[in-house]
């Protein structure tokens, strides 16, 4: 590992959030970091502080609501491989970095979020118990066809690259937004020819990461400009963070986690626009022609179509644009 970015001379704000990534206890909440970054660049005023405590408390619409239990489904239950019902228990493997999906409770160890509500009425629907797995981003597919998580959930876009080595149900169906400084100085936006020639940040394993920046800096190439400067993080709260101290111009990431951080940001960064670029869909993801396909499958639409789905959704203010009918479930599975 190189030397870290500061001496003995007094420290930057961009330093010292370097310096906060690098020795922060392992479970230390995103939302905890934002704020101290927030506070650290408006130059560390009381209003500064309780202006980000108030997007942060804000930024889970229903933070409190009580989810009703999903229906047991005894016809998708009767689907499961013996091994899976004899453990009785779920393992789903998640990266707890990619709010309001998923993030850790106040007491750092709790995985919660729109996910792992969903992974909990998934495994009412099917009679189990479920277990959340913290893990980076780009080792949940290698784990899940592993077997070490019977599941993914965590954000997965369903691709044709994916699809090649693992099974999908969706739940939802979105896209990518661009993460921008407060303002947008440089007035980026989610087009190739627009980012040429500056850094944009994103999480290792995403589709953003591997397939769309690739992309866009290659049109860049391919027009006589400056390709795009990749700059990709073990996490989404590195990633976020670096565009908090300047050390990327932009972040690239799902539209509904980028504008839920942009408001625990404290007003360090915005979205350069609404737009859902390029939505495709996000499911569940398990091994390639896994026993478990059809049960899953059968699980989330028997969940889609009641109203707990609907309560998840309302709980982290989901908007209505990426939900989807329990029809398009198995679009995304093995045929």
């Amino acid at each position: 590992m190189s030397a870290p970015p500061w001496s003995t001379s007094p420290l930057t704000t961009e330093q010292l959030l370097w310096k906060a990534i690098m020795n922060r206890p392992k479970y230390i909440t995103f939302g905890a970091l934002l704020l101290v970054a927030a506070v650290g660049l408006s130059g560390c005023t009381t209003a500064s502080l309780d202006a980000g405590k108030e997007a942060a408390a804000a930024s889970t619409p229903g933070k409190d609501a009580v989810i009703p239990a999903a229906a047991f489904n005894q016809a998708a239950a009767n689907l499961l491989p013996s091994n899976i019902k004899s453990k009785g228990t779920l393992v789903v493997g998640t990266d707890p970095t990619f709010a309001p999906y998923e993030f850790y409770a106040a007491d750092s160890k709790t995985v919660v979020g729109w996910d792992a509500d969903f992974a909990k009425a998934l495994g009412e629907t099917l009679g189990l118990q479920v277990k959340m797995v913290p893990a980076t981003f780009d080792t949940i597919l290698p784990g899940v066809s592993s077997n070490k998580y019977d599941v993914g959930i965590s954000g997965f876009n369903v691709t044709a690259e994916r699809k090649m080595n693992a099974d999908f149900a969706a739940y939802q169906n979105s896209g990518s937004g661009l993460a921008v400084k407060a303002g947008n100085p440089k007035k980026l936006a989610l087009d190739a020819l627009k980012l040429c020639g500056t850094k944009v940040g994103g999480e290792k394993g995403t589709t953003q990461g591997i397939e769309t920046l690739p992309a866009f800096s290659k049109q860049c190439v391919d027009a006589g400009k400056e390709p795009i400067d990749i700059q990709l993080f073990p996490s989404q709260d590195e990633a976020n963070l670096a565009l908090i101290s300047g050390r990327v111009d932009s972040v690239l990431s799902g539209l509904v986690a980028m504008s839920y951080a942009s408001k625990l940001s404290g007003g360090a960064f915005e979205l350069a626009s609404n737009d859902d670029f390029e939505p495709t869909a996000v499911g569940v993801a398990m091994p390639k022609g896994s026993a478990l396909t059809k049960p899953i499958v059968a699980a989330v639409k028997a969940l889609i179509a009641g109203e707990t789905y609907k309560a998840i959704n309302a709980k982290y203010g989901i908007p209505d644009s990426v939900t989807i009918d329990a029809n398009a479930v198995d679009a995304s599975a093995a045929k």
